[in-house]
């Protein structure tokens, strides 16, 4: 059996494709023949012309994006085995065995005070235009079912509006928007948002604020960005907000001060900024220090995201997890996320999420039978539909308590 592992050099996510579709090196990408005087529509291509614009996926803030790969194994590869003898959970009389029977309601956290009626999440939306413009949607829907959603990192940065004094803020119109959205469509208590953060948050303050003034009582650490080894990063178009970037302390490239690239992007040399999260340098020490603080602010509940590192960083995850008494632990598989990340770096990088989930039990099921403590497990990594839901909890039982989402909740949202 021919397994394809990589699409290179040609995709609609960087808005490139080969002269010869029907004839392309597998090794390279290239065109069998690529001949002198092609346009050079495909990345390498257009990267000679275009440059850094090629790098992530396009048209930048308005999409998302998964990876092209092709992985041997995914969770597709699994069927579904039914019996037609007996039942589980639930008597097995014919009459009371019926679909609608079934409870999906799921509790967690230190004293099982978060209730879900479904066991899964939204693992973190954050500031790029997608998120914002759909936020009325993902918020109400999220709160009316009943489930979890995450704010997710560099909505206090990212807005114009908020109020920063001494580098800390103290007001805000975006974060507070979307807390308010939520809550005021939750029913019964049902469902929570996340307050997450990342370097750049947690030097502001973000999630000191939210607890401290929007009542956010559930709050969320992050390893990396999502699924991926690297930071967050968005594309802006404004010479002022680039500025204002700056100032807030985010990495902008290229230097939105220097007088020379002041004038380069004023006379229409290049038409974005790149604004770059910082990536976190995980120890023992900060981490349990930073537990502590949120705990300290008010936090009741703190949770932990990371994504598709090196095993031995799983195993630290889920054992800091263990040891600080986190209250969920999400693990999000290579080519997750909403597709923020460089392109070429969604299709290489990375655990795939079968590889990564089976760790994720491995580990748990040896903490567990050392009796160590084991927080509420989710995993995520491109789910979608029902049927993939229930196997990666049932891959992961009885560990993994809920399924994090993030496109398709999108895509229904943008739909509807």
């Amino acid at each position: 059996m021919s397994i394809t592992l990589s699409r290179i050099n040609s995709s609609a996510a960087t808005l490139t494709k080969n002269r010869t579709e029907g004839s392309v090196s597998p090794n390279s990408g290239m065109c069998v023949t690529c001949v002198d005087g092609c346009i050079g529509m495909c990345e390498i291509g257009k990267s000679a012309f275009r440059g850094h614009e090629v790098i992530y996926p396009q048209p930048f803030g308005v999409i998302t994006t998964a990876a092209e790969k092709t992985y041997p194994v995914d969770y597709s590869h699994f069927n579904i085995m039914g019996t037609a003898v007996g039942a589980h959970g639930i008597e097995a009389d014919s009459d009371k065995a019926v679909f609608p029977a079934v409870d999906l309601k799921v509790a967690f956290g230190h004293d099982k005070g978060i209730k879900f009626r479904y066991p899964w999440i939204i693992p973190g939306i954050g500031s790029t235009d997608i998120a914002k413009n759909n936020w009325e949607g993902l918020a109400i829907g999220s709160a009316l079912a009943g489930t979890g959603l995450t704010i997710g990192e560099n909505v206090v940065g990212m807005d114009a509006e908020a109020t920063i004094k001494k580098g800390r803020v103290v007001d805000t119109v975006d974060l507070k928007r979307r807390v308010k959205l939520f809550m005021d469509n939750q029913r019964d208590g049902y469902g929570a948002i996340i307050v997450q953060a990342n370097v750049e948050d947690t030097r502001l303050g973000t999630q000191e604020y939210a607890i401290d003034k929007l009542g956010a009582q559930v709050v969320e650490l992050k390893w990396g960005q999502g699924a991926k080894n690297i930071g967050g990063e968005v594309k802006i178009k404004s010479l002022e907000k680039a500025q204002m970037l700056f100032e807030r302390g985010y990495i902008v490239l290229p230097d939105p001060t220097d007088p020379a690239v002041i004038k380069a992007f004023e006379n229409g040399a290049f038409k974005e900024f790149e604004r770059h999260s910082r990536l976190g340098m995980v120890t023992e020490e900060s981490f349990a220090q930073r537990v502590e603080e949120l705990r300290k602010a008010g936090a009741k509940y703190v949770f932990l995201k990371t994504g598709a590192y090196t095993p031995a960083d799983l195993a630290r995850a889920i054992k800091f997890a263990s040891k600080y008494k986190i209250d969920l632990l999400t693990v999000d598989g290579a080519g997750g996320g909403t597709g923020m990340s460089p392109w070429r770096m969604m299709n290489e990088w990375g655990v795939p999420p079968v590889e990564l989930h089976s760790l994720l039990y491995r580990y748990a099921r040896q903490l567990s039978d050392k009796g160590e403590h084991i927080p509420a497990l989710a995993v995520a990594g491109g789910f979608t539909f029902e049927d993939q839901i229930f196997k990666g909890l049932a891959l992961g039982a009885p560990f993994v308590k809920l399924v994090g989402m993030a496109r398709g909740p999108i895509a229904a949202a943008m739909v509807s």
